[in-house]
């Protein structure tokens, strides 16, 4: 029979365990000092379990010693664009094409580095490897000659800066931009090391198309017995209802769709232990949904001019009741709403010309939480944007009040 005290232990265990797997699921790199170090203790205290429980369920690794602990994510839909690397600033503004091609540039130089480097010598090296031919075909080019290059490096930077790859030791990126001084850093190797989470090297790969390299970057061993196919599905649909805001049936094969109405409730509430996140089942979709509400990285509703634009929006889509809604539409409720709260959005969204940002934001912003979806014709409405529709009953309505359909984590680096 479990004493009392045993139970205090276990309960206290379990809630340890948890704090940690949602630690690696906010931040799926630790560092043992700076602002995640008591998140860090708690993952390296229950590594071991951790370590199994992804591995089964998930089929990500969870490497951690005594510096770093680096959950090796790998999103369930690899060409999700929904969630790319944003600028370490107040904007968040997401990265280019320009700066994620820098980014890997900047990366493949500080591997082979040495332990400081300044700025200036970094971007000599990207420089050197952007002449490659086969990179050129593609139109990219640097020459960090102009001051919007310079800010693009200094964004990648500041990336790697946050995420601990670098630490300034003198010197402030703003002089570099400015062109009146330079920047040292040191150069963390072993977080850096921990950084690239595939299955396969890049370098092994020989497929030409992007979908095709994803695929394969991502792809599990030859699934040739029953067991190794139920198997890579279980872990496929556990990725998605761990990192998607809603996973919808209509966006699953017909095998997935059968092995996620059989073992629904297994895979929810081996989900729900780890985690705390509990299942909303519609007749359209899935979605665990976080009671704590901070197991995100986009919110709605949020404060502020752009959030309230967000929400309005995805109550005007609720509303049309058009199937796709094109985006000029969109523009057009802007322009009315910021006559309609000209007395309490910011000066800039009111100015004539904002309309089209704020409703590119709103999209996107709704696009990331699974609420709609983009087409070349416009802005379909999904399922669960019914949840904002004013005076209706919602679809994926929270068990707690103030919950909200989770986004997809901050889960793949950058």
């Amino acid at each position: 029979m479990t004493t009392p005290l045993a139970e205090v232990l276990e309960g206290q265990h379990a809630a340890e365990r948890r704090k940690a797997a949602r630690a690696l699921l906010k931040q799926p790199l630790l560092l043992a000092h700076g602002a995640h170090a008591d998140e860090f203790r708690l993952v390296r205290r229950h590594a071991s379990e951790l370590r199994e429980w992804f591995d089964r369920n998930t089929g990500w690794s969870l490497q951690v010693d005594a510096e770093t602990a680096r959950l090796g994510k790998i999103p369930g839909v690899p060409d999700d664009a929904t969630h790319p690397a944003r600028e370490v600033t107040r904007s968040g503004a997401p990265f280019t094409r320009r700066r994620y091609v820098l980014l890997c540039l900047a990366l493949a130089a500080l591997e082979r580095g040495e332990a400081q480097i300044a700025l200036g010598r970094l971007a000599g090296q990207i420089m050197l490897d952007a002449k490659d031919p086969q990179l050129a075909a593609t139109g990219i080019r640097f020459t960090l000659d102009r001051r919007d290059e310079r800010l693009d490096l200094a964004a990648v930077v500041r990336l790697l800066l946050h995420l601990g790859v670098l630490r300034r030791v003198a010197g402030d990126e703003d002089a570099y931009v400015s062109g009146a001084g330079d920047v040292l850093y040191d150069v963390e190797r072993r977080v850096l090391a921990g950084l690239l989470s595939t299955r396969r090297g890049p370098s092994t790969i020989r497929a030409e198309t992007l979908d095709a390299r994803l695929a394969e970057l991502s792809a599990e061993t030859a699934l040739d017995s029953d067991e190794l196919r139920f198997r890579a599905m279980r872990r496929s649909l556990t990725r998605r209802l761990l990192d998607d805001p809603v996973v919808y049936y209509d966006e699953l094969t017909d095998a997935e769709l059968g092995y996620l109405t059989r073992q629904r409730g297994f895979l929810t509430a081996r989900i729900n232990e780890l985690t705390g996140l509990v299942a909303e089942v519609r007749a359209e979709g899935i979605a665990m949904v976080d009671p704590e509400d901070d197991l995100t990285d986009v919110r709605m509703p949020e404060s502020g001019t752009r959030g309230h634009v967000t929400l309005l929006l995805a109550e005007y889509l609720t509303a049309v009741g058009s199937p796709v809604v094109p985006m000029a539409d969109l523009e057009r409720r802007v322009v009315e709403l910021a006559a309609e709260h000209s007395g309490f959005w910011s000066r800039s969204a009111r100015e004539p010309g904002a309309e089209g940002d704020l409703a590119e934001q709103a999209v996107a912003r709704l696009a990331a939480l699974g609420l709609v979806a983009r087409t070349t014709a416009g802005v379909v409405p999904r399922p669960a944007l019914a949840r904002y529709a004013v005076g209706e009953t919602v679809l994926l309505e929270p068990r707690t009040a103030g919950t909200q359909v989770p986004a997809q984590r901050k889960a793949y680096l950058p």
